[in-house]
């Protein structure tokens, strides 16, 4: 499926487990990966490992960032360098027009150092099929850390899901397997509906605050400041909050902070607790992109 890519060179810089198991999947298939930032190992003679984001991008036909891409201050996110390693336009500019550059997600300054460079970014975690097959380790892990932060079972718990995404869905529908008595918040009437027809409590967000109270978890999903002051002031005091929505959260975690209220804030879920799945599951969607990228060319 892939024969065509054997031989091509692609930069892989920075990350954290997922890029490992990434690097060794691209490095089986006969690509040609140059690394920076990652400790791996060469088992098929196709690896080299760079000091610098420009060596390992030197001649590279596609470059694939971490999941989080770069970090606000313009670094690489890495979780195995001790010294930083800066991305800029200096370095990205050096690379052909039009060569496709792959991050989980990109912030702001990624996208217009990428526009003005003549790249190709391209989001992976803004694919459906993607964000489906990350659903699975993120629901597990946010269930695992519900289990280790709170003194009962998931079984006859009232577990709240907050969104009713693509995360929310595969949440709602393993802790309902668990034996919890669930309650799904959402705007959505589509999303409402559903979670009635799965057995679920469907509530609208608006009249969360009337029923928060009654929560013993609340995993939340939706990436923006939807668990206030004022809500989290007529939750239980003993509720436990598992934040499933990228950094900072859609939780006031001062203000739980104040109210003697657990909030747990738990990105990168998917590297965290099932590394290797998550590896894989970027390897397979990466190379599927980058042989239709290259082909076009």
């Amino acid at each position: 499926m892939h024969s065509n890519l054997q031989g091509v060179r692609v930069a892989v810089v920075g990350g954290d487990a997922r890029e490992i198991i990434l690097v060794s999947e691209l490095s089986r298939l006969g690509m040609k990966v140059q690394v920076a930032g990652l400790p791996v190992q060469d088992s098929h003679n196709n690896i080299k490992v760079y000091q610098s984001i420009s060596d390992a991008f030197k001649d590279a036909q596609a470059v694939i960032l971490p999941v989080p891409g770069i970090n606000k201050d313009g670094t690489v996110y890495s979780i195995f360098n001790d010294k930083p390693m800066e991305l800029n336009e200096k370095i990205l500019v050096a690379l052909p027009a039009g060569t496709p550059v792959f991050a989980g997600f990109a912030r702001e300054r990624l996208v217009n150092m990428i526009k003005r460079c003549n790249l190709r970014l391209i989001e992976v975690l803004k694919r459906d099929d993607v964000a489906i097959y990350n659903s699975i380790p993120s629901a597990e892990g946010a269930v695992q850390m519900a289990m280790e932060a709170t003194p009962i079972t998931i079984h006859g718990s009232s577990s709240f899901v907050l969104g009713f995404g693509r995360t929310g869905a595969t949440l709602a529908r393993l802790l309902q397997g668990m034996g919890a008595r669930v309650t799904v918040a959402a705007r959505r009437d589509v999303h409402l509906a559903r979670a009635y027809e799965m057995g679920m409590k469907p509530l609208k967000f608006q009249l969360l605050q009337d029923h928060i109270n009654e929560a013993d978890i609340i995993f939340n999903t939706v990436p923006a400041l939807v668990l206030t002051n004022l809500l989290l002031s007529k939750a239980s005091k003993e509720v436990v909050i598992i934040d499933l929505a990228s950094p900072p959260g859609g939780t006031d975690f001062d203000a739980a902070e104040r109210l003697g209220i657990k909030a747990l804030l738990a990105p990168g879920l998917p590297g965290k607790v099932a590394p290797k799945t998550a590896g894989q599951i970027l390897a397979k969607i990466i190379l599927r992109l980058l042989a239709e990228e290259l082909n076009h060319k």
